[in-house]
């Protein structure tokens, strides 16, 4: 290659990363003045009964027992919980009517057959809502991999009452324990640091607005209005999807560290990870062409090219210009952010039970293949989903009521 072809490469490359770089540092400065995390909190009788949890299953014997357990540890102020299970064959029903004689307040109903153009869970969280008791001035749709800590519940009701919110999504802390997922898992959750901020910060607008359905609290009131969940009904980021359509319908929204009060252990290894959690990270669903072409512009530039481009200048003593040198300098000081951030990032992770969890600390090697899953993801429309295949068409949910 000329020095001419090199020059104007460099320079192309800094031109599309230098934007990039700064809305990234506009979005990290905000870390240090974001919300607090959510704190296990005592139920107090103004809580009464004041919340319907919905659990959607579907095959989940393996792993709902911590989730039950936990549930069955929250107070008063939860008046009913209510699995709804998608006709599961692996014994989760059971184990559903083994809880509810232990503690009445669980419930376990079937949901219908699923319409056509809905997707699984939302279907079954609509279901579940449609079923619960209107004395409930919440419901908190739970996953179920999570395992609640106790005061949970009581902690989100306070957050709520406190600063006026009308939907409210944690961000758990998630138990690894193979490497592989150890190394992967932490690449692929950074892109959502990267393109929306740390949790507890404020979104910039309702279409930037970030949601977990893993623990999502919403007033009943507010989902009365929305339909219940039929605006995210098909979605395959349906948390993602109807936060942004609440926040847009002139809510409070917020996004919130939740790593003192829920635990949650989604996939088995990184294959599970790449293939299940992968897919619906682009959150195409709830963005329209460009904003999702926007966010893959950004997570090249900042996260999937610096490693590269600092081992192309190790490999191959490329020659030192002054553009050169900017490109390189540039990039070191981006791939310094994202060790930074690891360790911002620890204690969003439980470790404990991992025999490697040393390599924790080499996930920014995994970049470059977290960035190539959402750009493969984005182009794909997913065919099968936790046991159910789609024949969705692929211009999927592309409008929202912004």
């Amino acid at each position: 290659m000329t020095e001419e072809l090199t020059g104007a490469l460099i320079l192309g490359i800094l031109i599309n990363q230098l934007p990039a770089v700064a809305i990234l540092l506009s979005r990290l400065i905000k870390g240090p003045s974001r919300k607090p995390p959510i704190e296990p909190q005592s139920a107090t009788l103004d809580m009464l009964g004041s919340v319907s949890i919905v659990v959607p299953t579907l095959n989940e014997a393996k792993r709902i027992g911590p989730c039950l357990a936990g549930l069955s540890r929250q107070s008063y102020e939860v008046r009913e919980i209510i699995v709804v299970d998608s006709r599961s064959q692996d014994g989760t029903q059971e184990l559903v009517k083994a809880a509810g004689q232990k503690d009445p307040r669980f419930r376990l109903i079937e949901d219908e057959p699923l319409p056509a153009g809905w997707v699984g869970r939302p279907w079954a969280l609509h279901s579940g809502f449609l079923y619960s008791s209107e004395k409930s001035e919440w419901i908190l749709g739970i996953d179920a991999d999570t395992q609640p800590h106790p005061g949970l519940v009581a902690g989100l009701l306070a957050r709520a009452s406190r600063e006026q919110y009308d939907l409210i999504s944690l961000s758990p802390q998630f138990i690894l324990k193979y490497a592989g997922e150890l190394w992967l898992q932490p690449a692929l959750l950074l892109t959502l640091v990267y393109r929306f901020g740390p949790s507890g910060t404020k979104a910039e607008c309702p279409e930037r607005v970030m949601a977990n359905g893993q623990c999502f609290l919403c007033r009943r009131s507010v989902l009365v209005q929305m339909g219940g969940y039929t605006s995210a009904g098909n979605s395959f980021c349906d948390d993602v999807t109807l936060a942004r359509s609440v926040a847009a319908a002139g809510f409070k929204v917020g996004f919130l560290d939740g790593a003192k009060v829920l635990k949650v252990r989604m996939y088995e290894g990184a294959l599970e990870t790449w293939r299940e959690w992968g897919r619906s990270l682009d959150l195409k669903d709830a963005s329209s062409q460009a904003q999702v072409w926007g966010d893959l512009w950004l997570l090249l530039a900042i996260q999937g090219l610096p490693l590269p481009i600092v081992f192309c200048f190790l490999l191959f003593s490329l020659p030192l210009s002054s553009l050169s040198v900017c490109l390189l300098g540039l990039n070191l000081f981006l791939v310094a952010i994202r060790f930074a951030l690891n360790f911002a990032l620890a204690p969003a992770y439980d470790r404990t039970q991992a025999k490697k969890p040393w390599i924790f600390w080499l996930s920014p090697f995994a970049d470059p293949l977290a960035v190539l899953r959402i750009f493969l993801s984005a182009v794909s429309t997913p065919k099968q989903w936790r046991g159910r295949t789609y024949g969705l068409p692929p211009t999927i949910n592309r409008t929202l009521r912004f």
